[in-house]
């Protein structure tokens, strides 16, 4: 069932935070993310690309939000917004009830290629943005550093260079990176996409455990139906491109999580509900395709 932001279109008298949009509606913002009327397109010499269109969605502090959709929804666009590395044609982002306008320290990425400086240690390369913000004591620093190597399981790895990791340690250790900023908001863009399937569900279940250790609020856009059903509070479903939000999906599994529950006659429903529109979706483009 499809939640829509909260709209308000009489003039706000309380003391909550509002946006006004340009047509004179009210919208109250949120502890947590609001994406509010936001669109994206991208213009070439020949033509206008329209990625997004009308995406309205409230994400909850602390919640676990999967992005699921078909290649060339714009998912991945729309998570480069809400970190402020791409800009909305219309529409705002607002992060804890402040405008994103460009990345910020409350906002941490981690991508699906491995973003690792080669010429650091596991080690320095979580300790790198620590020392970029300066917001900590060597000490305190060091500290930090120490605990996410231990969450993260990299213990007897600290000093070894990344040319020496596994693809999946090499996420741990961006995901530590980006962690040890403590962002209020953190984006994966697919951050398990190229691991193999033992490696990928060993790094599910270590992500669940180091947010409920550390609650943050989680974006993660994937492709993978079962990672959004096990992984999130809600899952989105996009459409085919222009990306909207066609279905926002409560998941009401049980918590804490582990792999046992892909089993279970709940999980199964889900999946097949999110196949199904999946599905639909993707037989929009081919027949978009053959159209063109």
């Amino acid at each position: 069932m499809m939640k829509k932001t909260v709209l308000n279109t009489d003039y706000p008298v309380d003391e909550n935070v509002y946006y006004e949009d340009g047509q004179g509606q009210f919208y109250r913002l949120h502890n947590g993310v609001d994406i509010i009327g936001v669109t994206k397109q991208f213009r070439t010499k020949k033509s206008t690309v329209q990625a997004l269109q009308e995406i309205n969605l409230h994400v909850h502090n602390s919640e676990f939000i999967s992005i699921l959709g078909t290649s060339g929804c714009g998912k991945s666009t729309l998570l480069r917004m809400v970190g402020g590395f791409e800009t909305p044609t219309t529409g705002k982002i607002f992060c804890h009830k402040k405008e994103v306008t460009r990345p910020g320290a409350s906002i941490g990425m981690v991508f699906q290629s491995y973003t690792l400086f080669p010429w650091l240690t596991v080690r320095e390369n979580i300790a790198f943005g620590l020392k970029e913000l300066k917001y900590h004591t060597p000490s305190e620093s060091k500290e930090i550093v120490e605990r996410y190597i231990d969450l993260v399981g990299l213990r007897g790895f600290e000093n070894q260079y990344p040319k020496s990791l596994s693809g999946g340690m090499k996420q741990r250790v961006a995901l530590a990176r980006s962690l040890a900023t403590d962002p209020s908001v953190l984006l994966l863009d697919e951050p398990f996409g190229a691991l193999d399937m033992q490696t990928r569900g060993v790094m599910q279940e270590l992500l669940i455990d180091i947010w409920q250790k550390s609650p943050k609020t989680i974006l993660m856009v994937t492709h993978d139906i079962d990672e959004a059903i096990f992984l999130a509070d809600r899952v989105v479903i996009m459409s085919a491109r222009p990306g909207r939000v066609r279905e926002i999906l409560d998941i009401d599994l049980e918590r804490p999580r582990n792999y046992h529950v892909k089993s279970t006659p709940a999980f199964a429903a889900y999946r097949e509900h999110c196949t199904e529109i999946i599905r639909e979706e993707s037989s929009k483009l081919l027949v978009n395709a053959h159209a063109g």
